[in-house]
Parts: C-alpha cells; sequence; structure tokens
C-alpha cells in the first residue's frame, strides 16, 4: 500500500456509499461529505472501479469497522 490521494478518496467514498444504513448515518454523512469534492463518473462501480492500492485501502476499512 502507498499513498495516493485519488485511492483514498475512491476507497473511501466506495466503502461509505456500500455499508452505509440510512439517511443519517455516519457513513451516509461521511460519503455526502466526500461528494463535495470527488464526484465519480456513472461508470464508477464501487469495489470493482477501484485500484490495487484503492482495494487494499478498502479493505483495511472493512477490517477496522467490522
Amino acid at each position: 500500500m502507498y499513498f495516493d490521494r485519488f485511492d483514498i478518496v475512491s476507497a473511501h467514498f466506495a466503502f461509505y456509499t456500500d455499508n452505509w444504513s440510512g439517511q443519517f448515518s455516519n457513513f451516509y454523512i461521511r460519503a455526502c461529505r466526500i461528494r463535495d469534492y470527488f464526484n465519480p463518473g456513472p461508470c464508477f462501480e464501487g469495489y470493482e472501479s477501484l485500484s490495487d492500492n484503492g482495494k487494499v485501502i478498502y479493505d483495511n476499512l472493512v477490517e477496522t469497522h467490522y
């Protein structure tokens, strides 16, 4: 894993949108805040669209929160 801002933001966005549990959940609020500066295109499909580094970051988020 290496530092790449795009990978970090896209992995967090994918994680929060995949795991939110309602409009007022913390993950939903975080995804909305990320959307202020990160607006993925229509081809963005979450985990499948991430780079290898992004997938590692996503997997670390899963281990941290679950």
